[in-house]
């Protein structure tokens, strides 16, 4: 029986998914962060044990245990990889784990959005006068980018929505399978880029950049920017791809796609988030193979880089590997120790937009800091910190709330108040537009309530930050997950 989606799947661990499959006379190839099979899905006789001939297009997460075929595009948990092995020896051709009709229809009509759009846009270099085409990539910054690398990834414009429209093929077939577009803000003196994708991000499993890449590139560059993969491929040459959600995270169902490179490096952003960000996603697709360009004065992002005329190639090639020794001298941390006095603003911390006061106090939100707020019953405590939250994952943070004293339909709904600004119930016609602008925010909810066993939580967390890259979690309140027995023990 499969573990219901409420409670967290059963762990699994490395040793125990190698023996199972040697049990089963399953033939497979050890990976940086996946181990390869051949697909149960693509066979024909399911009572036939799998070939090592056959192409091994099925990816098992070495953390996780989860499965995607490449081929098909079939995934699920191990649970569901162990129930199909059952099913073949069984005689019976496996089926994947399907998804709700609602949401296979959901995907459909997004898709069929998608597609309406692309044919609408423009391919950019083909805009009606040249003065258009100059204008508009003076607006994104890109007015070194050539009309060859904008055709090569096939960047077209949106004229109705002034955005810059990116396709998201298929790394099988190069059907298109989604889009993200984007545009630009001015507020003031500062632009900021406003992004939409189609799907949505939690089912767009896009590598912007990927289907361009061929069987013998064997280095890539992750980047965390669509453009700043143009400029990269422009500046050096090198075959780079960019994250759907930056630096923000790198969902575990793209790490098939990146197994066949031996060599990645990462230059997501200039900033020391996007510093961080590299060391966490290095670990999850193997430190051995990663290497990371550490953000500085002459190292910008990609874009930034090119259209300096910085030598983008040297920067390359001065990228650090990511694993290091476990004894290290003063030499080796020398850099690392100047950039934080460099940075020093951006070394204390995410800032709170609402909240300078708490700025001085805290300097920011840091990674492996923990804040205790305490105060007496009704005194606000969850009203604050939701908002508290909210004003970092409004900024990017991904945030996992554990809310054990109320339960997520009220939380969710004091967070969409606050994140709305205005009486939504006064207000019922505004609430999808809202709502669906909240969904965009990296936030995710255990779904606890009540005294919880301590382990479960621990192992429910641990989860959520390989899996969503959480760089915050709430616990409201440590009273109602511990307990109130055993008072004397030093809890």
């Amino acid at each position: 029986v499969l573990p219901s989606p409420d409670k967290p799947a059963p762990s699994v661990s490395i040793t125990e998914i190698r023996q199972y499959l040697r049990a089963q006379d399953i033939p497979f190839h050890d990976g940086y962060s996946c181990l390869h099979t051949p697909s149960l899905f693509t066979g024909d006789r399911g009572d036939q044990p799998l070939s090592a001939n056959a192409p091994f297009t099925l990816f098992i997460d070495k953390t996780t245990g989860s499965f995607l075929c490449t081929a098909t595009l079939a995934e699920g948990t191990w649970q569901d990889f162990q129930a199909n092995v059952e099913m073949r020896h069984r005689g019976i051709t496996p089926i994947p784990p399907a998804s709700s009709e609602e949401m296979e229809e959901e995907m459909r009509q997004a898709r069929e959005d998608a597609r309406c759009i692309w044919e609408r846009a423009l391919p950019l270099w083909e805009l009606l006068d040249e003065k258009e085409t100059k204008e508009t990539k003076a607006l994104f910054g890109i007015s070194q980018v050539s009309n060859a690398t904008l055709k090569r990834f096939g960047v077209r414009y949106l004229r109705t929505a002034r955005s810059l429209v990116f396709p998201w093929f298929s790394p099988q077939d190069a059907t298109l399978k989604g889009l993200k577009l984007v545009r630009v803000e001015k507020k003031g003196g500062t632009i900021t880029y406003v992004e939409e994708t189609l799907p949505r991000f939690d089912s767009y499993r896009n590598l912007f950049g990927l289907s361009l890449t061929g069987r013998r590139d064997t280095e890539l560059v992750l980047t965390g920017w669509e453009l700043d993969a143009l400029a990269l491929h422009q500046a050096a040459g090198v075959a780079s791809v960019a994250l759907p959600r930056g630096a923000s995270c790198l969902p575990p169902t793209l790490l098939p796609y990146l197994e066949r490179f031996k060599r990645i490096t990462l230059w997501l952003g200039e900033d020391l988030r996007s510093w961080e960000a590299a060391k966490l996603f290095a670990r999850k697709l193997s430190l051995k193979r990663c290497s990371l360009v550490r953000p500085g004065n002459l190292q910008p992002r990609p874009l930034e880089a090119l259209n300096q005329g910085l030598n983008v190639t040297k920067i390359l090639r001065s990228a650090l590997l990511a694993s290091h020794k476990s004894i290290v001298s003063f030499r080796q941390l020398r850099e690392e120790v100047f950039g934080e006095l460099v940075n020093t603003e951006q070394v204390s911390g995410v800032k709170w937009a609402r909240f300078p006061e708490l700025n001085k106090l805290l300097k920011g939100h840091r990674r492996g800091e923990l804040t205790i707020f305490t105060g007496p019953t009704g005194s606000g405590k969850t009203t604050f910190i939701s908002e508290y939250a909210l004003d970092l994952c409004m900024q990017g943070v991904c945030t996992l709330w554990g809310s054990f004293e109320i339960n997520n339909v009220r939380l969710a709904k004091i967070m969409l108040t606050q994140f709305a600004g205005r009486r939504l119930e006064d207000q019922l016609e505004l609430y999808d537009e809202w709502a669906d602008r909240f969904e965009e925010l990296p936030l995710y909810f255990m779904t606890f309530h009540g005294q919880q066993n301590i382990k479960t939580v621990i192992d429910t967390m641990q989860h959520a930050v390989y899996m969503y890259d959480i760089t915050h979690v709430v616990v409201d309140n440590l009273q109602f997950m511990m307990g109130h027995e055993h008072i004397s023990v030093d809890r």
